[in-house]
């Protein structure tokens, strides 16, 4: 059941950004790790199914929306530190070892977390990465990816959404604009957003294409790893990383209700199957 949790709001300072993050809930940390130019509210939905069970944190990746550069940024390095960023907001915020759900581009950069802090996840749920190294053709899918990038350095976004909805082959359809003139606030949520968007395509697209992840790792540590996919995505590229990383760690991909952002759009059900594929929690209220 859905319910109107209160939401704590802070920033933390790491190295070269402050992360904004936001907490709501009680029980065991559950960290929810958005993909692409998504920030804490693409998660709005399916935390007020899951505070009654979890203390839930979610946050903007550093560069995205309120969570701003203090400095320089490797793009070669954004999967590491991007990552380490999270190992830092579960010191902030967790004592024992944490639930995280990560999904798409969050997925990849989840398993870099899993692999250098394992002490810190008891169970991650990476949920359709999009990574070229799941791929059954890892060249051709990081070519492809790396085309996107200069299509939209030389070309802009149209072209470059062409090539990426082609590559990514996702059939979800985009939600429709909101009827009438446009609030300020809404103008400033799609500023934001074409802002999200460019960092994306410029820094954060590349580094998730060139990611190579320590599977010896992953199978060595404490961190149990479910890959999850969804059950209306089959046949698109991050369903095949889902079904990949399964493939790589010797384990079954668990499906979740719905197309590669289920946990918005089918958030009750997909909250449900979550809990039970962490098998454990504080108990229904």
């Amino acid at each position: 059941m859905a319910t109107t949790a209160p939401t704590k709001t802070d920033h933390l300072k790491v190295p070269g950004a402050s992360i904004y993050y936001e907490v709501r809930g009680a029980g065991p940390v559950l960290l929810m790790m958005p993909g692409g130019p998504a920030d804490a509210g693409a998660f709005r939905n399916i935390a007020e199914y899951l505070a009654s069970y979890y203390t839930v944190v979610t946050y903007d990746p550093r560069g995205l929306s309120h969570s701003p550069l203090e400095g320089e940024l490797r793009d070669d390095r954004i999967v590491q530190i991007f990552a380490d960023d999270v190992h830092r907001l579960l010191e902030a915020t967790a004592k024992e070892p944490a639930f995280v759900f990560a999904s798409s581009g969050g997925a990849t950069i989840s398993l870099e977390l899993a692999a250098r802090h394992p002490e810190q996840v008891r169970t991650l749920v990476a949920h359709e990465p999009p990574s070229p190294a799941l791929q059954p053709d890892p060249v051709r899918a990081r070519a492809e990816m790396t085309d996107i990038v200069e299509t939209y350095r030389t070309g802009g976004i149209g072209p470059t959404m062409q090539k990426f909805m082609a590559h990514t082959r996702i059939r979800q359809a985009p939600p429709p604009p909101p009827a009438g003139e446009p609030t300020p606030e809404m103008r400033e949520g799609m500023a934001q957003m074409q802002r999200n968007m460019d960092f994306w395509f410029r820094h954060y697209f590349q580094a998730i294409a060139d990611y190579e992840p320590d599977f010896d790792a992953l199978k060595a540590g404490s961190t149990r790893i479910v890959a999850g996919v969804g059950e209306e995505s089959r046949g698109e590229l991050a369903n095949g990383g889902g079904l990949g990383l399964a493939k790589r760690l010797g384990t079954k991909a668990v499906e979740f209700p719905g197309a590669h952002g289920g946990f918005d759009t089918d958030a009750a059900q997909f909250a449900v199957r979550l809990r039970k594929v962490f098998g454990e929690g504080a108990p229904s209220r």
